[in-house]
């Protein structure tokens, strides 16, 4: 399958519907693009190999499916040739990195802020390429870093870029790249030094596999995630690696384990309001936060107060967690199946679909399906 169907059908879009949303985003835009008629026989032809398509409307395909270059070819990326003599660009590279100052990482940690806040609001879809470039950037800075003090401010960047980048991705269905990027942060973490930043890309990781079917595999990660945190995490990290143990045990069915590890997240979790965590701005936990995670784990293993917390979050929820806000509709319509009122169920997976009909989010849509499945 081409990768250009593969996100498509990803989206239950139909080729006519993925031609509207060209036709759509053209006009948002004020950009051309050819007529509906000819739209539809491109679309046919990209996806069936008989045309190449071409960068102006891969840059529009990018923003609409969330997806790469190579993934809307469904194939590797090519190797780069390789220089005969590149000595001379290598040392500029090199020269380059090395004035890299701390005003520049910052640069570089407030263009992730950014990316994070609109992610958050309007979804990982439209972003890729910003994303793409911006670990470009990152990665270049560090690989023709050279000395330590230069490399791990670097490093801190890129593990909390790539961890983003990651997210996204799992986000708009390109799972692949989510495990690769969590790869990069890993090992971005490690090179820093900063075990909190190591601990939550592995702990965030588990997700991938979660979603992949295997939610044993992903129990024994999280948890390898709080052994590798160590002793000097941050409280609020604690209880947010716990709450994602939490939920990821409730995936696999170990109801105990869920209900043990809810308990170990609120003894953590710092008083008060703030959600920010000043060690590690990636991470969001509050008592409402908390309560909402706490019903979504409760929801999945059908206990019956999962409806209390739920509604308890959806009053008190930041409205400016807008895609986080489908999965709280999700988990409404979980909890209310589990107690048999299905007229709730459907009122809430409709919320949900309209969220995530907005943000674009894959991995949502495929709950929703999921979940109306059981109606």
């Amino acid at each position: 399958m081409s990768g250009l169907r593969a996100a498509r059908t990803a989206r239950a879009w139909s080729q006519e519907h993925l031609v509207r949303e060209i036709e759509r985003h053209a006009r948002q835009h004020m950009i051309t693009v050819a007529s509906t008629a000819s739209l539809r026989v491109y679309v046919s032809e990209w996806e069936n190999g008989r045309r190449t398509i071409s960068s102006y409307y891969a840059k529009i395909l990018r923003a609409l499916l969330g997806i790469t270059d190579v993934e809307l070819g469904g194939g590797a990326q090519p190797p780069a040739p390789a220089a005969a003599d590149g000595y001379d660009e290598l040392i500029d590279r090199i020269d380059e990195a090395r004035n890299v100052s701390l005003t520049m990482v910052k640069t570089f940690m407030d263009q992730t802020e950014l990316l994070r806040t609109i992610d958050r609001q309007m979804g990982a879809a439209s972003l890729v390429d910003q994303m793409t470039a911006h670990l470009t950037r990152l990665e270049d800075a560090l690989t023709f870093a050279v000395l330590p003090e230069t490399r791990r401010p670097v490093a801190l960047a890129l593990t909390g870029a790539a961890t983003l980048a990651a997210w996204q991705a799992l986000d708009v269905g390109a799972v692949e790249r989510a495990w690769r990027h969590y790869e990069l942060g890993k090992r971005a973490a490690q090179e820093a030094e900063e075990p909190m930043y190591l601990a939550h890309a592995t702990a965030e990781q588990a997700y991938v596999l979660c979603d992949a079917g295997r939610p044993e595999m992903a129990v024994h990660l999280v948890r390898e995630a709080q052994r590798l945190g160590g002793p000097g995490m941050s409280p609020r990290l604690k209880a947010w690696l716990h709450a994602a143990e939490a939920e990821i045990c409730a995936r696999a069915g170990l109801q105990e384990d869920c209900r043990r590890a809810l308990d170990l997240a609120m003894r953590h979790l710092p008083a008060g309001d703030e959600a920010r965590d000043p060690d590690m701005l990636s991470i969001f936990l509050n008592e409402g936060h908390l309560t909402r995670w706490r019903g979504n784990a409760l929801a999945l293993i059908g206990d019956g107060e999962a409806v209390d917390n739920l509604y308890a979050a959806l009053e008190t929820t930041d409205p400016t967690f807008v895609r986080a806000s489908a999965g709280l509709h999700c988990d409404l319509a979980q909890a209310h199946l589990a107690r048999g009122e299905h007229d709730q169920a459907r009122k809430h997976l409709r919320q949900a679909r309209l969220v995530a009909s907005r943000t674009k989010s894959v991995r949502h849509r495929r709950r929703i399906e999921q979940l109306k499945q059981r109606l």
